[in-house]
C-alpha cells in the first residue's frame, strides 16, 4: 500500500464530484446526496437495471438457478470496483454508479444477441454497440421525470459509460463525440473494465465448474498460477468438502487478482509525473492494470475459459440458436412493424425502421423475447 506522500499524490488523481460538468438539464442540488450518489440511485431504480435479472451472463437459466445472470454479475463488478477505488483513494460513488450502469445496454442472450443485432444493422450501414445503447437508455428510454427526458445523469457518468471498455478518437463514434474523444477516461472509469474482467473470469470459472465442464486437473494443467493458490487450501483444509475447498480457492483467486490490479495500478501511477485528472486524460495509455505476474494468471484463465467453456459444444449450440432467433425476430419485425406496440412506433416516428426494431429487441429480457418469439412464430402471418 502507498505511503502518506504517495496517497496524497494519488488523491489528486481522484475525480471529485465538485469538479463534475453537471447534468444536461440543470437541477437543484439534493440536501443529503451528492450528484454521483444520485446517479447511482437513479440507475438502481431504472427498469433497465431490473431487466438485467432476466438477461443471460453465460449460462442460460435452464441450466441452474444458482448461476450468475447479468444482474448478479453487475453486483459482483460493483463490489470489486468499490474495493479497488477505495484502495486507490478514488471516488467510490462515481465508481459504483459506473459499475452498476456498465451492462445496461446488453440485449437478450448476452454477446450472441449483441453480435446478431450488429450483423443485422450492418446491412443498413449501421451498427449495434451495447455501450452506445446504454447511453440511449439513460438519455431517452428511461422516462422518470416530468422536467426532462431520460435519467439526466452527470456528464462524467455518461462519459464513463461510453469509455469504460475502450478509447476512441474524434469521429470514430460520431454519436459519442461530446464525450472528449481522443482522451483517456478518469481512473474510476478505467478500473471498471478490469473489475468486470476479474468478476466474469472468476464467476464463469465457478459456474462452469459447478456445471461439470472441466476437472480440477484440467484447470491446474492450463493455469499453474491457479494451482499455486489452491495448493495451500488443500493442505490447510484436507477434511473440508471438495465444494468448500473450491469456493475457498475462488475467494483467494478473486483476492489475488484484485490485489494484483491495485498493486499494478499503483506502480503505473508512480512511474509517471501525473498530478491531476487532466493529466490522466492526456496520458497516452491507460494506467489501471495488473502486475506482470497477475496479468499472466488472468490471461491463462481467459484462455482456459475460451477453450473449455465458451467454445464448448453445449454453449456453442445455445448461442447459435439464440442468434438464429434474434435474426428471425429482427427480420420479422422489420417486415411487420404493426407487431410492435403502437406507442413505441409513435415514439420512433422520426427514426429509421431498422433502428426502431433493433432498440426494441435490445430492450427485451430473455424471457420476454422467448414469449414474443413463440407468439410470433405461431401467428398465421409468421
Amino acid at each position: 500500500m502507498p505511503g502518506v506522500a504517495e496517497s496524497e499524490r494519488f488523491a489528486r488523481l481522484r475525480l471529485p464530484v465538485s469538479a463534475s460538468r453537471g447534468r444536461r438539464y440543470p437541477e437543484l442540488p439534493h440536501p443529503y446526496r451528492n450528484d454521483f450518489q444520485r446517479d447511482r440511485d437513479r440507475i438502481v431504480h431504472s427498469r433497465a437495471f431490473r431487466r438485467l435479472e432476466n438477461k443471460t451472463q453465460v449460462f442460460p437459466p435452464s441450466v441452474s438457478d444458482h448461476f450468475r445472470n447479468r444482474l448478479t454479475h453487475t453486483l459482483e463488478v460493483s463490489q470489486i470496483a468499490r474495493t479497488i477505488a477505495a484502495s486507490l483513494g478514488l471516488d467510490e460513488d462515481f465508481t459504483e454508479a459506473l459499475a452498476l450502469a456498465h451492462d445496461l445496454g446488453h440485449p437478450p442472450f448476452g454477446h450472441s444477441g449483441e453480435e446478431e443485432l450488429n450483423r443485422q444493422m450492418a446491412a443498413f450501414g449501421d451498427r449495434f454497440d451495447h455501450n452506445v445503447h446504454a447511453l440511449r437508455i439513460v438519455e431517452r428510454f428511461e422516462s422518470h421525470y416530468a422536467a426532462f427526458p431520460g435519467l439526466n445523469l452527470t456528464f462524467e457518468v455518461r462519459e464513463g459509460m461510453a469509455k469504460h471498455s475502450r478509447d476512441f478518437g474524434p469521429g470514430e463514434f460520431p454519436e459519442l463525440d461530446e464525450y472528449r474523444p481522443g482522451e483517456r477516461a478518469p481512473l474510476e472509469a478505467q478500473l471498471i473494465d478490469m473489475a468486470d474482467e476479474i468478476a466474469y473470469n472468476t464467476a464463469d470459472l465457478d459456474d462452469a465448474s459447478d456445471a461439470g465442464m472441466f476437472t480440477l486437473d484440467d484447470l491446474w494443467d492450463a493455469c499453474p498460477g491457479a494451482y499455486a493458490l489452491y495448493e495451500p487450501v488443500e493442505s490447510m483444509y484436507p477434511g473440508a468438502p471438495e465444494r468448500v475447498r473450491w469456493l475457498e480457492f475462488v475467494r483467494r483467486l478473486v483476492d489475488a487478482l484484485v490485489t494484483g490490479l491495485i498493486t499494478g495500478t499503483q506502480a503505473n501511477l508512480l512511474s509517471t509525473q501525473l498530478l491531476s485528472v487532466e493529466d490522466v486524460r492526456q496520458h497516452p495509455v491507460r494506467l489501471v492494470g495488473f502486475t506482470p505476474a497477475t496479468a499472466e494468471l488472468n490471461q491463462s484463465l481467459k484462455h482456459f475459459l475460451h477453450a473449455r467453456v465458451y467454445s464448448s459444444p453445449s454453449l456453442e449450440a445455445e448461442r447459435a440458436k439464440s442468434e438464429t432467433q434474434v435474426g428471425w425476430m429482427f427480420e420479422h419485425l422489420l417486415a411487420h412493424p404493426e407487431a410492435l406496440p403502437e406507442a413505441y412506433r409513435l415514439d420512433y416516428a422520426s427514426e429509421p425502421a431498422h433502428r426502431m426494431v433493433c432498440d426494441y429487441i435490445a430492450g427485451m429480457t430473455d424471457g420476454f423475447f422467448q414469449r414474443a418469439y413463440q407468439e410470433l412464430t405461431a401467428a398465421p402471418h409468421a
